[in-house]
């Protein structure tokens, strides 16, 4: 996890949201990783779940991961989690929870759902505090840049 929390914090720099993720197979290698990249590829599936496990389903060449865990610095939202049982992982760790939009257990846990025809270990917690500083502090610095060019001399004033 100390790993992924320095890619999420590249990420970050980079103008995408800090997160980042990572499927390691049965013996702990990693088959696939990725961080946030909507805004660099203009992509609304650019979440840095679906980037890990595309990679690792093209390495495996097969799209099942019953036996495999997916580590992410934050709690996948319900798109995500909708993705991951879908692509059977076996176990999911995650950093951060997000109740706001989290989707295993946030504000709904697709893992648990009645639908979900598989279900998964879910831990939450992994680093957690670690990660939640990472991204206030990553918000916080956007929303003073935000505030920071509309309070510039000679700048257009923001409306609505």
């Amino acid at each position: 996890m100390t790993r992924l929390l320095r890619q999420a914090r590249r990420c970050g720099m980079g103008g995408e949201i800090p997160v980042a993720a990572a499927v390691l197979d049965a013996r702990g290698r990693c088959l696939g990783w990725g961080s946030n990249r909507r805004e660099q590829d203009q992509d609304p599936l650019g979440h840095a779940e679906l980037v890990a496990l595309r990679q690792a389903a093209r390495l495996r060449r097969d799209w099942r991961f019953n036996d495999c865990t997916l580590l992410v610095t934050l709690e996948p939202c319900p798109m995500c989690a909708g993705a991951l049982v879908q692509a059977r992982l076996g176990a999911v760790l995650y950093g951060s929870a997000d109740p706001k939009r989290g989707g295993l257990g946030g504000t709904l846990d697709l893992s648990r759902h009645p639908s979900a025809h598989h279900h998964m270990r879910v831990e939450g917690g992994v680093e957690a505090e670690a990660s939640r500083q990472l991204l206030q502090s990553w918000f916080r610095r956007r929303r003073q840049q935000r505030e920071s060019r509309t309070e510039t001399p000679g700048a257009p004033a923001r409306t609505g």
